[in-house]
């Protein structure tokens, strides 16, 4: 995936952006659950989207239903004001993204470089915010880069399926109220079962009188599918077992002392094209902005069947 951009001009209240790659056909980007990229005060948009050989921006009223492929693009006229279409083409900047991957207990990791969607806003990821130490921990961290922070995500190379996903964390510092760690599976091509996201997040989402952590299946906004607690500082291991209809969850101290768990039976995914990824980043919609960088060190990912 890179980064897509553009501007409007005469854009009314409500109206939002809609695009689309062509690949044999048009795909609406950058996921067909997340079909509007939202116009910014200054007229400008920015998201993702997958690479195509064309791609397309339409500007739409609010009710547009959105094709989640289509063989050719909704025709002006009714809810579409405007279209513009563009050839794809390489860029001459920003130059060439380099494939990283680390070892980090014995699976390859990809180090993702690409900007990432975070409560609606885009993140940066750098490569230079993941590495591993003499030990073989796996350290993520939050760096100032002018006037914007950085952050850090690393996915592994090849799903795995159902079984137990188990974090050690050697060390989990106080995270700020906008800074969110998250250990999760995602599958960016499956939007029906809500990407196969299943995971443990340590975050207050911005809201310093909120818990700062949960186990949480997709889709979040789904009381049942969220289970708030509170977790320490210090050495953690997280876990979750994921079964065919139930995704178990459970956290405890270095001494075995249980934080938190739950069990969840509904709305579970099947197996496919997910892959585990592990970030840390700063929430764009965080009520409290982001005061200082952050280094999380995780000592050991083990997988059972």
């Amino acid at each position: 995936m890179e980064t897509i951009s553009g501007r409007v001009t005469g854009a009314q209240s409500g109206q939002r952006v809609v695009l689309y790659a062509k690949s044999d056909v048009w795909w609406v980007q950058p996921f067909s659950n997340k079909p509007f990229t939202t116009i910014e005060p200054d007229s400008t948009f920015t998201t993702t989207t997958h690479l195509g050989t064309d791609y397309a921006a339409l500007l739409v009223d609010p009710g547009f239903v959105v094709p989640k492929k289509t063989d050719a693009l909704p025709a002006m006229g009714g809810a579409v004001k405007a279209i513009a279409i563009t050839p794809g083409r390489p860029s001459a900047e920003p130059a060439p993204i380099v494939p990283k991957n680390i070892q980090f207990s014995g699976y390859d990791w990809e180090v993702l470089q690409v900007p990432s969607d975070s409560g609606g806003v885009m993140h940066t990821n750098r490569a230079s915010n993941v590495w591993t130490d003499r030990d073989g921990f796996l350290h993520l961290r939050i760096a100032r880069e002018g006037d914007d922070w950085t952050c850090a995500e690393v996915a592994l190379t090849r799903g795995l399926g159902y079984g137990l996903y188990k974090f050690v964390m050697r060390q989990v510092p106080q995270l700020e109220p906008g800074t969110a760690l998250r250990l999760f599976t995602y599958d960016p091509m499956e939007a029906s079962q809500n990407h196969r996201e299943i995971g443990i997040e340590l975050s207050q989402w911005g809201d310093p009188g909120a818990k700062n952590a949960q186990f949480a299946v997709q889709p979040y906004y789904v009381p049942a599918n969220v289970f708030r607690f509170d977790s320490p500082e210090g050495r953690l291991t997280n876990s979750f077992r994921w079964e065919p209809a139930r995704a178990s969850f459970r956290s405890h101290r270095a001494t075995n002392a249980l934080v938190s768990e739950h069990v969840f039976t509904s709305g579970i995914p099947t197996p496919g094209g997910e892959r585990v990824h592990m970030n840390l980043y700063t929430f764009g919609k965080s009520r409290t902005p982001q005061k200082k960088g952050v280094e999380v060190v995780i000592e050991k990912f083990e997988y059972l069947p």
